[in-house]
């Protein structure tokens, strides 16, 4: 199954909210369809059409011996796509709070739809024409910041991942160095979340998945002094990727500002460039807790790059938008589930068809 039709199939909870909002607009209050001999003012088709149901290129041949371009007069009666309604002030108010339901925030809720209504005031739309401005509007918010995890020459690579617990931090952290070892790349991975046995176990599974060491310290130990540790050992192995591991613990952010400044310190004395990255894990079922989340690290860490997990698992897949929108922060990757290959490279056309339903 390839990747898009794996989001398109899991983010059904986001893209049936979306769907189903769109549908309601354009039947609600739209006027009936236009009888054949009333074509739209202006139109200029035919005011005879094919018998309803009839398949565009079975219409039996005109007088003239040339068969009537039935989709063109589908579209002009509006019966080939469904309903249609007039695009005004209303249906605008709408699709803003559409969007606005969908997670995108207001700003970005307000700015999408003025994009898609511009120069369409007056003019009678269907579902799929809105899906498909939507979706292309989206994508055109979202182009800039699809980028792949940059690789650098310096090795090891060092890359800091950050994000509050339950974020999906550590399975992504293993994702990510399954995904490079199997790519050929030699990896070494720092459980400095010290404090949560969970995570360290979680993180030696997968290591052990994709044969990837992974060092780990007695609970309660400092983490500083095992990227230390991580980073001589990935140094003296030659390896191409150190990936650290770090607490997400938020009720005390002082203390958490500290420790992730402690361990950019002692690596610093490895490598005065390092660390080369740092991910932000982010929740996607947390919707607008995100952007809060993302202005709250930028201030703990220096972050250069997100990842969005559980996509699959919300109907707020709206919020990568505002973030995109809002930050212009790179977006690495995306997930919709637990496999390794539910974690790929964001593309933001096949995000945002898949989010609006749009046609492909």
């Amino acid at each position: 199954m390839s990747f898009f039709k794996k989001l398109k199939d899991r983010m059904f909870k986001s893209s049936s909210r979306l769907g189903e909002g769109l549908d309601a607009l354009v039947t609600e209050d739209a006027p009936a369809a236009t009888a054949p001999n009333e074509a739209e003012p202006g139109g200029s088709g035919p005011t005879g059409s094919a018998p309803s149901g009839a398949p565009a290129d079975s219409s039996p041949a005109s007088a003239g011996g040339q068969a009537p371009a039935a989709g063109m007069i589908g579209r002009i009666f509006g019966r080939e796509d469904g309903p249609r309604r007039v695009m005004d002030d209303a249906m605008l108010e709408e699709l803003e709070e559409l969007l606005i339901q969908a997670d995108m925030g207001v700003d970005t809720a307000l700015r999408v739809a003025a994009n898609v209504a511009e120069g369409r005031f007056g003019r009678r739309m269907s579902v799929d024409e809105i899906r498909t401005l939507l979706a292309q509007e989206i994508a055109r918010i979202m182009e800039p910041v699809a980028r792949p995890l940059p690789l650098y020459p310096s090795r090891p690579q060092v890359v800091l991942v950050v994000g509050v617990n339950g974020s999906g931090k550590t399975t992504t952290i293993g994702k990510l160095a399954s995904q490079f070892r199997a790519a050929g790349k030699s990896v070494v991975i720092a459980a400095c979340d010290t404090f949560r046995a969970a995570a360290v176990e979680q993180l030696q599974v997968w290591g052990e998945r994709a044969g990837v060491p992974v060092l780990t310290a007695p609970e309660g130990s400092d983490p500083a002094s095992l990227a230390y540790d991580a980073m001589t050992r990935a140094q003296a192995e030659g390896a191409d990727l150190l990936m650290i591991d770090t607490a997400g613990r938020l009720q005390n952010r002082a203390d958490l500002m500290e420790e992730l400044a402690k361990i950019v310190r002692v690596i610093r004395k490895k490598d005065p460039e390092a660390p080369h990255n740092t991910l932000l894990v982010l929740d996607a079922t947390t919707g607008q807790n995100a952007l809060s989340q993302v202005e709250t690290f930028r201030k703990l860490a220096d972050v250069s790059g997100l990842v969005m997990t559980k996509l699959d698992g919300t109907a707020r897949g709206g919020v990568l938008v505002a973030l995109a929108d809002r930050f212009g922060l790179p977006i690495h990757a995306i997930g919709v589930g637990e496999q390794i290959d539910d974690l790929q490279p964001f593309d933001p056309a096949e995000f945002a068809r898949a989010l609006t339903g749009a046609p492909e």
